[in-house]
C-alpha cells in the first residue's frame, strides 16, 4: 500500500503507485508521477511535472526537478524524467529542462548519486553511473552508462563524458572524454584507461588489448584526429567492445580531452 507521512504535502494531481512511500515533511509537486516501490525520504522536495520509476531510493534533504539555474528560463513547463532502481543522497539537486534544449532532464536505471551532487537543467543520464559527492554537472551534459565521476569533477556545459569512462576526485571536465578512458586534472587530461573499472564489468583480456590499442591509436600514435577515427571505426568491425567508441567520435562535441 501507499505510504504518506501525516505531515507530507502531496498535490492533488501526483500520481503514486501501490507501495510508494513517502516520508515526514516531503514535499510532492502538481502532475509528479512516481512509481512502484519508490521511497522518499523526509524533507524531500518533488517539484511540478516530474517522472520517477520504480523502485528508487531518495534521501532526505533532495531537491528533485525544480526549474533551472538558467537566465534564459522564461516559464516553460519543462519536465524531468528518472527511470528505475536509483539511489539518490542527501541534498541531491536535479533540475528540469529549458525550452531552448530537450525541455526535460533525462536519468536512466540504476544510478547512485551521492551527497551533494548536482544534474543541471537538459542533461542526459545513462544507466549505472556513479556521481561521488559533489559531483556537478552543468547543464546539457550527456553521461553515458557506467561512468564514474569522482568527487568534486565539474564538467562544462556541453560535455560528453562516454561509456564506461572514469573522471578523477577533483577533476574539472573542460571537453568530452570518450568511453573506457581515465581523465583527471585542471583542465582534465586523457590518463589511460580505465582498466580495473572495466575488468570489474567482465571484460575479457582481449576486449582491454583492443581498447589499449584504440586508446594508442587516439592519443599515442601522432595520426590526426580524423584519421584516428577511421582507424579506430575500422577496427571495430573485427573488435565490437570498440563499436562505443567508434560511435562517440563519430558525434560532434566539444572536441576530445587532449
Amino acid at each position: 500500500m501507499t505510504s504518506v507521512h501525516p505531515t507530507a504535502i502531496v498535490s492533488a494531481d501526483a500520481r503514486l503507485a501501490p507501495g510508494v512511500q513517502i516520508g515526514p515533511f516531503s514535499v510532492i509537486g502538481a502532475d509528479v508521477s512516481i512509481g512502484d516501490g519508490t521511497v522518499v525520504g523526509p524533507h524531500v522536495v518533488i517539484a511540478a511535472r516530474t517522472t520517477i520509476g520504480r523502485n528508487n531510493r531518495i534521501f532526505q534533504f533532495a531537491s528533485i526537478g525544480e526549474i533551472s539555474q538558467d537566465r534564459k528560463y522564461d516559464g516553460a513547463p519543462t519536465r524531468t524524467a528518472i527511470g528505475d532502481g536509483n539511489v539518490i543522497r542527501e541534498y541531491v539537486t536535479i533540475h528540469a529542462g529549458t525550452a531552448q534544449d530537450r525541455g526535460v532532464t533525462t536519468i536512466g536505471n540504476g544510478n547512485w548519486f551521492l551527497a551533494y551532487s548536482h544534474i543541471a537543467h537538459d542533461c542526459v543520464i545513462g544507466d549505472e553511473t556513479t556521481f561521488s559527492n559533489n559531483a556537478q554537472l552543468a547543464g546539457h551534459v550527456v553521461i553515458e552508462d557506467f561512468a564514474t565521476l569522482g568527487g568534486f569533477v565539474g564538467v562544462h556545459q556541453f560535455c560528453r563524458v562516454g561509456a564506461h569512462a572514469f573522471v578523477a576526485a577533483g577533476s574539472i571536465v573542460l571537453q568530452d572524454v570518450p568511453p573506457y578512458v581515465t581523465a583527471a586534472g585542471y583542465p582534465a587530461k586523457p590518463r589511460g584507461i580505465n582498466s580495473e573499472g572495466l575488468r570489474r564489468r567482465g571484460l575479457t583480456a582481449e576486449d582491454l588489448a583492443n581498447i589499449k590499442r584504440a586508446y594508442k591509436t587516439l592519443y599515442r600514435s601522432g595520426l590526426p584526429l580524423e584519421a584516428a577515427r577511421a582507424k579506430i571505426d575500422e577496427d571495430a568491425r573485427a573488435a565490437p567492445v570498440l563499436k562505443p567508441l567508434a560511435a562517440f567520435l563519430e558525434k560532434p562535441g566539444r572536441g576530445l580531452v587532449r
